[in-house]
């Protein structure tokens, strides 16, 4: 039976539908000290309104639950396809802000909406933890980088849970954890022992402020530092290199492969990584002062023509004349006389033969580069200079008449047509380990020394006897060293750790040195994606097996600011554990869904250009003016940081809204690749949403709580409402199936949602009452907004469940998010249809006829004169031609 409370009791409000309690007995108390509403999963009672009080009792009575159901979920199940979708893990800053809940709300959706569709969702969480903010941070407070970072992991991992998603924490990694930077550092050493990595003395980025070298994709077009914002500097110093543009045809190639990522970054990638038309050729020095195993790399576009260098021309910027080198006193010859022979050779890496090395403050070379080889049968300007000073040179490409080329005086590869010497060529130097990787020359390679504490240490160790000695993998982690106190920035700061940097020689025993440097974090970040497949393995930082299962990433959700950077050092480091055999796929995410930002108004003060907080502005004109001195000020949004006084504290919104109005608020309006323009009150629109939604609920609850549905009490016209109903929710259906599984627009998916929200609520009771369809409809529309708002759904799904007479076959036992993802129904086909009539284009009205008149042309013009439609309309007229569509929906009739 169903009534209303007419007083209020403990935790319930005065609208409470009563309905018996689950399993026949006394109804739940409603535990609780203050007097708000309570909930039919508590009481056994339906609160009829979605009031803030039914909405606060709704997500504590659910918060825990969910977060226990997720942990349950996440256990592997074999026998179910597996969907992995990875959003971008975070930098433990302390505090989470609006674009970690946007991104962080998208994967969550995505990843209940496939567990629906009977996925293996992999959904992992951690952090990337190391880096400058935190070692600088620790210098400001006097702390350790260890405990800053440890402290603030801890709140946001709370900050994350509350907002309610379904991450997989026993996968959970930080990579300040040694027991994930001991696999960082063995995956420096399988490059190192590639020939990747190596050191040398390199003009670098260095940024002033934080002390420490920038790559060049750490360098925004002002000049500026990504991080710090200070202008860049250029300095020489020793760094640590990888050789990634060994594989700069293979990531170019493998753009080609990835159909489902947006144009804007494989753009963007494809432009930095340049046309991969040449390579480089490594030669190897000899000289007074010159160290033996030095090499000069020098980039050529026509590196079949190799056997015609006749001589190595740099530019005066080259390193060889810089920094610590001994030919930098060249310096002032080179100014005086424009020309000069430097006093070492170059060994041609196949002939072995000496090249002369020249330094010319004449000759420009192309863009990016500082070395060319000189090849006087293909350039004049080559030819001129070879002449000029004598130097010998071959012709080693040959013209024929019908315009081929073939290569000649090349040894073993003479007389290969010149594009098949180019393969040849190039593959023997890749054998040779002297070059031949295909390149582009404004592409460079890529420099993981940092000068700080607070990174991956570089497990070299330098001997004076043996050089660099990699340090055995066995040995792995070397772990930072635990230093006492932090009290400025500059230098090399493991270099102070005296007891730490000073080890053995593990090649000879002999006294021996540790590398100072750490790693660049975006090493760090290159790989976390092969970890979460395989988190507790301690043997190896992947097992293969586990990972051919789960790799690539389905579906991987991060900012359009890492377009470049950390998008290509991980597509970098999967195309070399592939080259490895260490993974069998090349490219390690399928689908690329790069979110906007979230945007906040910021009031600038025009004359000064300072920011000003909310409370300094004066809203109430025309314009807003600075409240304390009247002065214009420069509204614009822009991205909500503390510095600009536009940020949002998510807990707030939380604290005010509700975890569930906040996750839908944040995903509608703008697909995920538009910048939010931070709009509070957009909010209300979502509020009044939910609580119709809840009325639906509300509404069939009370309606069948009186009587078991009657299909025969239905009239025709009940039925024809019936008919439209399912034609109209398998299009939403689709519509939002679509949107969230091959779209991910969950903006989309909302906006059908509240369509069919609407169109329910238009359905007469006697449907709502009796109609099987109307019952299916309706929990398909809140088991489609369970991934987006988990907590309303549940309530809700119980609510339906404790209806006696459901006609719907559910495991009921089961809630919203362990149901089903819903499916079109075969809609039936009534014996009528309904036909728009058009007199000579203008439409008239609409009529009813039987199914099969409606393709007959001569039954359909009969039927429509018959009508009062016709009768008024075709009185007077003769009817010249009747047009029919194809549908048999519209018929169109010419008279005059």
């Amino acid at each position: 039976m169903v009534g209303f409370r007419a007083n209020f009791l403990p935790c319930l409000g005065s609208k409470a539908l009563l309905f018996p309690a689950v399993g026949g007995g006394k109804s739940a108390p409603c535990v609780s000290n203050t007097w708000v509403r309570c909930i039919y999963s508590v009481t056994g009672q339906w609160e009829k309104d979605y009031s803030k009080e039914t909405r606060i009792a709704v997500e504590k009575y659910w918060y825990g639950k969910l977060l226990k159901d997720s942990k349950q979920t996440q256990k592997f199940q074999s026998d179910r396809p597996k969907y992995y979708v990875l959003p971008m893990f975070p930098y433990p800053s302390g505090r989470l802000h609006m674009g970690h809940v946007r991104v962080y709300t998208i994967s969550d959706t995505v990843a209940r909406f496939q567990r629906m569709n009977g996925y293996q969702v992999l959904h992992p969480m951690g952090w990337d933890a190391f880096g400058l903010p935190a070692e600088n941070a620790a210098i400001e407070r006097g702390l350790h980088p260890h405990a800053w970072t440890k402290s603030n992991i801890e709140h946001m991992r709370k900050q994350i849970e509350s907002l309610s998603l379904s991450f997989d924490w026993e996968r959970e990694i930080s990579t300040c954890d040694p027991n994930y930077y001991r696999w960082t550092q063995h995956l420096f050493l399988k490059m190192y022992e590639s020939g990747l990595c190596y050191r040398k003395e390199a003009l670098v980025n260095w940024d002033p402020v934080d002390k420490t070298v920038l790559a060049n994709e750490q360098v925004d077009e002002n000049g500026r530092s990504w991080r710090s914002g200070a202008k860049v500097e250029k300095k020489y110093l020793k760094q640590w290199f990888v050789r990634i543009t060994h594989f700069s045809n293979s990531l170019l190639k493998g753009l080609k492969e990835l159909t489902q990522w947006g144009n804007y970054v494989k753009g963007m990638q494809s432009w930095w990584l340049g046309e991969c038309n040449g390579c480089y050729y490594d030669f190897k020095l000899e000289g007074e002062d010159i160290s033996s195993d030095s090499l000069l790399p020098v980039f050529t576009t026509s590196p079949e023509a190799v056997y015609g260098v006749s001589h190595i021309l740099l530019s005066p910027d080259h390193h060889l004349l810089k920094g610590t080198q001994a030919f930098s006193q060249w310096n002032e010859e080179i100014t005086k006389h424009r020309v000069v022979r430097l006093p070492l050779s170059a060994v041609h890496p196949f002939t072995n033969k000496p090249v002369p090395v020249y330094v010319s403050s004449e000759d420009e070379l192309e863009d990016h580069i500082d070395a060319k080889m000189g090849i006087p049968c293909l350039n004049e300007v080559d030819k001129t200079f070879a002449e000029k000073r004598g130097l010998d040179f071959e012709l080693v490409i040959k013209h024929s008449n019908g315009g081929s080329a073939q290569v000649v005086n090349s040894a073993e590869f003479s007389n290969l047509d010149r594009q098949e010497a180019r393969k040849e060529i190039t593959r023997t130097a890749r054998e040779k380990g002297c070059g031949g990787h295909w390149t582009s020359a404004n592409l460079h390679d890529w420099p993981i020394s940092r000068q700080r504490f607070w990174g991956t240490p570089i497990p070299i160790v330098h001997c004076p006897t043996c050089k660099e000695v990699p340090v055995p993998f066995d040995n792995l982690p070397i772990e930072l060293p635990k230093v006492a106190n932090f009290n400025g920035k500059g230098g090399r700061p493991l270099a102070d750790a005296s007891e730490w940097v000073d080890t053995t020689c593990p090649k000879c025993g002999g006294p021996g040195k540790r590398e100072t440097d750490t790693m660049d974090t975006f090493v760090d970040s290159a790989w976390y994606f092969l970890r979460f497949c395989d988190t507790h393995n301690t043997e190896e930082p992947w097992g293969k097996e586990v990972t051919d299962k789960l790799m690539p990433a389905d579906l991987y959700i991060g900012g359009k600011e890492h377009a470049v950077m950390h998008l290509y050092y991980a597509r970098f480091l999967s195309h070399f554990a592939y080259q490895q055999g260490l993974v069998s796929h090349k490219e390690p995410f399928k689908r690329l869904l790069v979110q906007g930002i979230v945007k906040g108004p910021s009031y600038r003060v025009e004359s000064t250009g300072k920011y000003l907080t909310p409370q300094e502005v004066d809203l109430s004109g025309p314009e807003p003016v600075e409240k304390e001195t009247g002065e214009k000020l420069i509204v614009e949004f822009e991205k909500m940081s503390k510095s600009k006084h536009n940020g949002v504290d998510p807990q707030e919104l939380l604290d005010q809204y509700g975890i569930d109005t906040v996750r839908l608020f944040i995903l509608q309006g703008v697909p995920p690749e538009i910048d939010i323009h931070w709009n509070i009150q957009a909010i209300n629109g979502v509020l009044r949403w939910q609580g119709r939604v809840w009325s639906l609920v509300s509404r069939f609850v009370e309606l069948r709580g009186t009587s078991p549905p009657n299909p025969e009490a239905l009239s025709s016209s009940d039925r024809k409402k019936e008919s439209q109903l399912v034609t109209k929710s398998n299009t939403f259906i689709a519509d939002i199936t679509r949107h969230l599984h091959e779209d991910f627009s969950p903006n989309a998916a909302i906006i059908g949602l509240m369509g069919l929200t609407s169109i329910l609520r238009k359905v007469p009771d006697t449907v709502a009452q009796h109609s099987t369809e109307f019952e299916r409809i309706l929990c398909s529309l809140v088991l489609m907004l369970a991934p987006l708002a988990p907590h309303i759904s549940s309530e809700m799904w119980q609510g339906i469940k404790s209806v006696q007479h459901k006609t719907v076959s559910y495991d009921w036992n089961k809630g919203a998010l362990h149901q089903p993802w819903p499916v079109t129904t075969k809609e039936e086909e009534t014996n009528t249809v309904t036909v728009k009539v058009l007199i000579n284009n203008r439409k008239v009205g609409t009529i009813e006829v039987d199914r099969a008149k409606a393709t007959d042309a001569k039954a359909l013009e009969r039927s429509v004169q018959d009508s009062s439609i016709g009768q008024k309309n075709l009185s007077d007229l003769q009817i010249k031609r009747v047009v029919l569509s194809p549908k048999g929906n519209l018929v169109n009739i010419l008279a005059d």
